[in-house]
């Protein structure tokens, strides 16, 4: 794959030159396609699960897509499901496959061995910011309860995160302790499959707190399941107004993951070009807006050839952190 990195890279380059110049076009058409297949490297009810279903209910629902399908391909820390679509990729021509920050992370942990620059990345849709959160009936009421009982004994605080360890739901946990002043390497971090079953171990009282993306906690605190005590945002979040940011707390911490889709290798500059013009689309939508809403997303749109270099710049800003956390030598 390695030696096909230049020419990836060049028709990249064409496709975002050929998406600006076809956006700005007087005559530019909203593009609709038949059918998407969406890949998730992960289990149900995780952030890349909610982002691949929620792109296509608003897709399908707006009607620039008629036909989107799913597949749940989760293991080897999502190594898996990107093996399979860069080993069927001449079969996959009608494949997205969404992914986030843990492309960047798990590929330089070596988790697995391959990179964003073994697909065709098309866009990053979304930012999602990470949440703390407990149980409803929780003994901690606020992030400051947390952070006392961790000062005073790590092992007693069990945090919950559906990625594995050093990825990122460890790594929000880790900062936000780090920044208290605690030992980031201390904390008792229990991984799971994915967001779904962290928040069934959170809330079968297996773990006090779970680190998570905003957009996966807030239904259940909505509902009243779950209590979401500090969020990595500069600020509060419009979607949950009560929820004090870390920042606000005294605690110098923000970060916010993106989300995004990858096509398989190999695929045609006018191809992606396709799927960037209909990502862009489906932003100017209502059945977007409802989804995001309801998710509590930020809008993150970067085509093509912008996507490939803002992973370069993750590589090395996350590497850093993972460096400064000491999860990277």
């Amino acid at each position: 794959m390695k030696n096909s990195i230049p020419k990836l890279l060049l028709s990249l380059m064409i496709t975002c030159s050929l998406f600006v110049v076809a956006l700005s076009h007087p005559a530019f058409a909203v593009i609709k396609l038949d059918k998407i297949h969406f890949i998730i490297p992960g289990g149900a009810g995780g952030g890349w699960d909610g982002t691949a279903r929620g792109t296509g209910e608003a897709l399908t629902k707006s009607g620039l897509l008629k036909k989107a399908s799913y597949e749940n391909l989760s293991g080897g820390g999502g190594g898996k499901a990107i093996g399979h679509l860069i080993e069927t990729a001449e079969r996959q021509q009608h494949t997205l496959m969404v992914n986030s920050t843990p492309i960047v992370v798990r590929s330089l942990t070596k988790v697995f061995p391959f990179s964003f620059r073994d697909l065709t990345p098309i866009a990053s849709i979304i930012s999602d910011y990470g949440a703390l959160v407990v149980a409803k009936d929780s003994k901690f009421k606020n992030w400051n309860q947390v952070v006392k009982a961790f000062l005073e004994n790590p092992k007693k605080v069990k945090v919950a995160g559906g990625s594995v360890r050093g990825d990122m739901d460890h790594l929000v946990a880790a900062m936000a302790f780090k920044a208290a002043g605690g030992n980031p390497r201390a904390v008792r971090y229990i991984p799971y499959e994915a967001g779904g079953k962290a928040m069934a171990g959170l809330l079968s009282g297996e773990t006090q707190i779970l680190s998570t993306g905003f957009g996966e906690a807030l239904a259940l605190a909505r509902a009243g399941e779950v209590r979401i005590i500090a969020v990595t945002s500069e600020k509060r979040l419009p979607e949950a107004p009560d929820v004090p940011s870390l920042k606000e707390l005294g605690y110098n911490v923000t970060f916010a993951n993106w989300r995004g889709f990858f096509a398989p290798p190999g695929i045609s500059a006018k191809k992606a070009l396709n799927y960037a013009r209909l990502l862009k689309a489906m932003y100017s939508t209502p059945e977007w807006e409802a989804v995001r809403k309801r998710q509590g997303w930020s809008n993150l749109y970067q085509p093509g050839v912008l996507f490939y270099e803002f992973l370069e710049e993750q590589e090395k800003v996350v590497g850093s952190l993972m460096r400064e956390l000491g999860f990277l030598k």
